[in-house]
């Protein structure tokens, strides 16, 4: 049993899921479902705690154990159900379980290893959900898979993957074991996230092992045994060919592997190995090893020696380079100068190409069959680099501190320096980088000049200083092979800086060259990725969209977790601002998976910032929370994450109507904006927030100064979306002067401008905030078309915090009530809005600033609703209106 605080570690999802089934049945009548998964998954696991938590929901719960020797059994599953001998005919028998449910009530029905259930059983089964579909009962059926007769009756199946990493790490501490969280990673990739076989090791392997970050794990002794025993079960061809299967992996055909064997016709190898449980066939003559640990039972077993020999007779088999090196390397114990050299040289050609995680495995071999010791300390720590460029920064920082030991150079300085940006410290990124550049010999070393000049690209991007950012990859590009990744990555890059930098035609441009140069492979990622960012800093929402997702696509594909989760937050945000924001959070959740097992930080605050947002709007007070603490918990000076961690703190505050605090927390933007993206009109979306807030405040005077040198640039740039944003702060400025006429056409230029754009959150703002102005100037019927309009946007998009407001606010403009109604009350419209917001704890700042009038008029209110209602006082207010 491996339960945590809360149920099953890793699987509180789907036990969730299965409970909140339980009750449903009553209305929804009988419901099966599949929990499917491969032995050792947790199907067992969670289906005890599932029984332990239904003794609370249902009357009667009936369990059974189906296994392989008893499916000959006649309604042996039955039987066990029951708790007696089971009628024969399956009608019968289903009968029998429709009384046993109707005697108690309802009832949860769990059958284990279901895939090995009797025909009877199957078949009562089955009439049962047929001719008895009214009862309140859950069947859940427990299975590696389901066939036939269940597969027919099933309505949802559930199936089980690996435990995720933060789950193996707690199931480890369950275990008394502290591991290194570069060897949480391993193990999780070493078992497939099996709990069984975690747990095997767990227990198996000693504490040293796991305080090592580069120990190699050895397969669970249970998994061996069993191996063993299946082994002994296949003809002595068929353990050859699964021996081959073992020591090529991957994807090579049964052609190779049979060559391997030394085998001429397969076939009956297959059926043997297939029979004995060792092989599958995914496809017609394409078998693979079964199970995520057999084949490294099977290496083990075959000993040392005849591995190697096998690995060196799969080196002149294979095609693919890569995989060539890695039977050669495989089978190479010592030393190999020659060898090492070649490998180093793959692994460079790969990471040219992107392929950072074969690199990084390339460069690591290479340095272990090095004799030379610079060399060999060249290729550590270039082995690093590609981890972290791989977006493995765990795995990366778990052999920093072998790094950090070897002699100072150039590349080393440059490597710890990418390391740090990538984990948000931009004061240490800042002294290594220097460091770097400071030593390096540019006409000597031109390649690492370049990688170092790289890096001075990358965290110029994360300081959001464009021209920094053009200048350091003009560097690299001069200096750099032009197929290079320093060079490749540099021009990936640079787009970026043309855009903070404010010119966003020649960032187009810029991509659109490179991506003609740039159309396959990794690399292409970090163009496409580049190229739907300024898309949709532009406006260009669907072409941003297909970019943006394709960049995500493309990390099945090899490419970069980074570039990955840069996508991801950047998807996320376009999600948002066309109302999808369902999807949005699945964004926003698939980043957070790639953070947690990457450990990169940097982009953190970018998806943290589209949860908050979302979350307060949704009116989940503590889910904003929540995601702003997230945003947040990486202090760092880097603008790319400052700027989204405040836009989420005075996001949530605009949501709560606490627009003094939105404008606190939005006001250290303007020290930071000189020189960086928040400049670029339509980058972020402040300049709206804070003068809005400012206006609201009544700082009239600080909102236009303020706002005119960010019209202009909208204005110069032709930015659809920052005009309107921006003249929809114009327009609450223009009516709180008084000038109505002016906000009008501030407004409706606003809504003009959005026009055709998918931007229905903006859409609804500036309606919201037209119909708050026009009521304030006493355009009452015009105010409720404009805020009515808003609302079906608000309500459309989820928003109930925003529907609530424009319910007050039409409430107080009086012309949604009918006569009868307002005869009947006590209290004017207006008023009635007052006494709802200060009989919830609002002050009279803050009712003035969610119904947009003055807190002089909230006073005078104030006054005639105690008048009136008889009360002296806010609390009195408050518990006459509960």
């Amino acid at each position: 049993m491996w339960s945590g605080r809360t149920g099953c570690l890793g699987r509180d999802a789907e036990l969730a899921a299965l409970a909140e089934k339980l009750p449903r049945t009553a209305d929804a009548g009988l419901h099966v479902v599949a929990v499917l998964g491969q032995p050792g998954m947790g199907k067992t696991t969670l289906t005890q705690r599932l029984v332990a938590t239904a003794e609370e929901v249902v009357s009667t719960v009936m369990s059974a154990k189906a296994a392989p020797w008893e499916t000959d059994l006649d309604g042996g599953v039955l039987a066990q159900l029951l708790d007696a001998e089971s009628p024969a005919d399956p009608v019968a028998a289903a009968a029998a379980l429709a009384d046993r449910v109707r005697e108690a009530g309802s009832a949860l029905i769990v059958i284990d290893d279901a895939e090995h259930a009797d025909p009877i059983s199957a078949q009562a089964l089955s009439t049962l959900r047929r001719h008895y579909g009214e009862l309140p009962v859950l069947v859940v059926l427990a299975a590696t898979h389901v066939s036939g007769t269940l597969s027919d009756v099933t309505d949802h199946a559930i199936t089980l993957a690996g435990l995720s990493e933060p789950a193996v790490a707690e199931l480890a501490v369950s275990r008394g074991r502290t591991l290194h969280p570069a060897m949480t990673a391993e193990l999780v990739r070493h078992t497939g996230g099996n709990p069984r076989d975690v747990l095997a090791l767990l227990d198996e392997v000693p504490d040293s092992v796991w305080a090592q970050p580069d120990a190699v794990l050895p397969t669970p002794s249970a998994t061996r045994a069993r191996t063993s025993a299946h082994l002994d079960q296949c003809t002595p061809q068929a353990v050859r060919l699964v021996e081959a299967l073992a020591i090529l992996g991957g994807d090579e055909t049964l052609s190779t592997a049979s060559a391997l064997a030394d085998i001429d016709d397969p076939l009956p190898a297959l059926d043997s190995a297939v029979a004995a449980g060792l092989l599958v066939t995914i496809a017609p003559f394409t078998p693979r090893v079964s199970g995520s640990g057999t084949a490294g039972a099977v290496v083990e077993l075959m000993g040392v020696a005849r591995a190697a020999a096998a690995h060196r007779r799969a080196a002149d088999l294979v095609d693919d380079p890569v995989r060539r090196l890695v039977h050669l390397v495989a089978a190479t114990p010592l030393l190999d100068s020659a060898l090492a050299d070649e490998v180093a040289a793959l692994a460079h050609d790969r990471g040219a190409d992107g392929a950072w995680s074969q690199a990084a495995a390339l460069f690591a071999d290479s340095a272990r069959l090095s004799a030379n010791g610079p060399i060999r300390d060249d290729r550590v720590t270039r082995a690093v680099d590609a981890l972290i460029a791989a977006g493995d920064c765990i795995a990366a920082a778990a052999k920093v501190s072998a790094v950090e030991n070897l002699r100072e150079t150039p590349l080393r300085n440059a490597v710890l320096a990418y390391l740090a940006i990538l984990r948000g410290r931009t004061a240490e990124a800042e002294v290594r980088l220097d460091r770097a550049w400071g030593i390096v010999n540019v006409e000597r070393e031109p390649d690492t000049a370049a990688l170092i000049a790289q890096r001075r690209v990358l965290h110029a991007l994360i300081k959001g200083r464009g021209e920094e950012l053009v200048s350091w990859a003009d560097r690299a590009l001069e200096l750099a092979d032009p197929d290079s990744s320093a060079a490749i990555e540099s021009a990936a890059i640079r787009g970026l800086g043309l855009l903070a930098a404010g010119h966003p035609r020649q960032a187009m441009a810029a991509y659109t060259t490179l991506g003609a140069r740039i159309r396959h492979g990794a690399q292409a990622q970090r163009v496409t990725m580049g190229r739907g960012w300024v898309r949709f800093v532009g406006d260009d929402v669907e072409g941003a969209r297909a970019d943006l997702e394709s960049a995500v696509a493309a990390a099945e594909l090899g490419g970069s977790r980074r570039i990955t989760m840069w996508a991801l937050g950047w998807l996320a945000r376009l999600q948002f601002a066309v109302g999808e924001w369902d999807r949005a959070m699945d964004s926003v959740e698939h980043g957070r998976r790639l953070a947690s097992v990457s450990g990169i930080v940097v982009v953190t605050p970018l998806l943290e910032w589209t949860a908050a947002q979302i979350s307060a709007l949704r009116g989940d007070w503590a889910g904003a929370e929540s995601s702003a603490l997230a945003a947040s918990a990486v202090s760092s000076d880097y603008a790319m994450m400052a700027i989204p961690a405040l836009l989420a703190r005075a996001q949530i505050a605009e949501a709560e109507a606490d627009y003094p605090k939105a404008r606190r927390i939005a006001e250290p933007l303007i020290g930071m904006a000189p020189g960086t993206s928040l400049q670029e009109p339509g980058y972020w979306p402040w300049p709206d927030l804070l003068a809005n807030a400012m206006v609201l405040a009544g700082q009239l005077d600080e909102a236009d100064a303020f706002l005119q040198p960010h019209e202009l640039r909208a204005a110069a740039r032709r930015h659809r979306s920052a005009q309107a944003r921006l003249g929809y702060a114009r327009g609450r400025w223009h009516g709180a002067r008084g000038d109505i006429h002016a906000a009008r056409r501030s407004f409706e230029t606003s809504l003009d401008l959005l026009s055709g754009l998918p931007l229905r959150y903006d859409t609804a703002r500036v309606n919201f905030a037209f119909g708050q102005t026009l009521r304030r100037a006493g355009k009452r019927r015009q105010a409720d078309a404009a805020i009515s309009t808003a609302r079906e946007l608000y309500l459309a998009l989820g928003a109930t915090t925003y529907v609530a407001r424009c319910d007050r606010e039409l409430k107080a403009g009086g012309l949604h009530q009918n006569r009868s109604e307002r005869a009947d009350v006590v209290l004017t419209p207006q008023e009635e809005a007052v006494s709802a917001l200060v009989a919830q704890g609002l002050s009279n700042r803050e009712v003035a600033a969610e119904l947009f009038v003055s807190a002089k008029t909230v006073q005078y209110h104030l006054t005639r609703i105690y008048a009136k209602l008889g009360v002296r006082s806010r609390t009195e207010l408050a518990a006459v209106r509960r």
